[in-house]
């Protein structure tokens, strides 16, 4: 997992075990579906950040690569 989606795993209250897997701490069922959804809505949110970042700059068409650069899973082939 890349560094940023650990520090937004660890900010949606998810516990990161060894191999960078995001998993609930010790919490009941409605617990855990709130820190998945708070995790995916800090990713949605970081997303749209660098997006808008890109368009500003003028750069729009290159936002998708942008946001996989931010998450360091972009790829040089793509």
């Amino acid at each position: 997992m890349q560094d940023r989606i650990k520090q937004l795993a660890i900010q949606a209250d998810l516990y990161v075990d060894v191999k960078g897997e995001p998993w609930p701490r010790n919490m009941n069922g409605e617990d855990i579906e709130g820190a998945y959804e708070r995790f995916a809505q800090l990713i949605i949110e970081e997303c749209a950040m660098v997006v808008e970042q890109n368009v500003f700059e003028g750069i729009g068409r290159n936002a998708s690569r942008a946001v996989k650069r931010h998450f360091g899973v972009y790829k040089e082939e793509e």
